[in-house]
């Protein structure tokens, strides 16, 4: 039993850390006040700036961090020559 308790320990705070570090569609979807479908195209496009700078992505999930920077920087990214 104590292996099996031990393992459900770790188990958890591998959960916990995450969700710490990832932000699910639920979640974007309450903190921008959009629909659950809305947050997942806007998680795909984060995902895709991501996976385009040769980041591994989660699909469903995108890093906090990388949301809080784009959701709420005051420098919006730069765009690539040829792009309105």
């Amino acid at each position: 039993m104590f292996r099996t308790d031990f393992a459900n320990t770790e188990h958890r705070k591998e959960q916990m850390y995450m969700s710490e570090k990832f932000i699910r569609a639920e979640e974007v979807a309450e903190v921008m006040e959009i629909s659950v479908a809305y947050a997942y195209k806007i998680i795909r496009k984060l995902n895709q700036e991501l996976s385009d700078k040769g980041f591994i992505t989660v699909t469903g999930r995108v890093n906090r961090e990388y949301f809080n920077e784009r959701v709420y920087s005051v420098n919006p990214p730069k765009k690539k020559a040829g792009e309105e």
